[in-house]
């Protein structure tokens, strides 16, 4: 198993210290990931660069992105971090459950920022949530310090021999690229048609409808059928009004 195949996420941090920490982790385990999304601070800066101690490397092919979107498509299983279960249609696991993931498909690991976390939309995107077990009393652990745990963990089960991924059934999963570029689509001819008529209530719906499709498990060849069904649709409606002009 390669650990190149791993991506630690970090969705806009923001302290400096804990991306310099959080670096250093990554290379601790013998990782060479790091993705920044919307960074608060300056990336990169010295106290960055400090706190990283020795794991410039890691912090100098880090790639940052302005959003998340950015970041999915490149990523085949999404696990983000959280302390509780945020969302009932994300199958949520524990540090043990690792052992079930296929780490011969690219997977991120992400992480929300030290203030307020990741938002219910951002969950949205993700294929499972994961909870480090602590205190039930004190539950909050710092960026760097879940990283690291986390970390050395997959670490750990990537080295021993005799780690086999789960066996998954004969058929090739659709990547999470082909997943959110039909979502979009989706989305797109529904807001052509006035879908969202409740403008408040449009966010809620948009993570209804990507948990969905992302709960759906689809295949390849079913993800490339829907967008040819959500195509058509548009074109559909397209041909119709043309005719109509006339």
């Amino acid at each position: 198993m390669t650990k190149g195949n791993v991506t630690f996420i970090l969705h806009k941090p923001q302290l400096s210290e804990n991306i310099g920490a959080c670096a250093r982790g990554i290379k601790n385990f013998g990782f060479n990931k790091l993705v920044l999304i919307d960074p608060k601070p300056l990336f990169p800066n010295d106290k960055i660069i400090a706190t990283s101690v020795g794991a410039k490397d890691i912090i100098k092919k880090s790639k940052v992105y302005e959003n998340l979107e950015n970041v999915v498509g490149q990523i085949d299983i999404l696990i983000a971090t959280s302390a509780r279960i945020r969302n009932k249609n994300i199958k949520h696991i524990e540090l043990k459950d690792l052992k079930k993931i296929n780490f011969k498909k690219k997977v991120g690991f992400l992480f929300g920022s030290e203030a307020s976390g990741l938002s219910n939309n951002e969950i949205t995107y993700t294929n499972y949530t994961l909870s480090i077990s602590t205190d039930k009393n004190f539950k909050s652990l710092n960026l760097s310090h879940s990283l690291i745990i986390i970390a050395q963990y997959i670490s750990n089960l990537l080295s021993k021999e005799k780690f086999k991924p789960k066996k998954t059934k004969k058929f090739k999963a659709a990547s999470k690229k082909e997943i959110l570029a039909m979502t979009n689509l989706c989305i797109k001819h529904l807001n052509q048609i006035n879908f969202f008529k409740q403008k408040e209530k449009k966010p809620i719906m948009l993570e209804n409808l990507r948990n969905i499709f992302y709960k759906m498990e689809l295949s390849d060849k079913e993800t490339r059928i829907l967008s040819s069904v959500f195509a058509s649709l548009g074109k559909k409606r397209w041909l119709t009004k043309f005719y109509v002009s006339l």
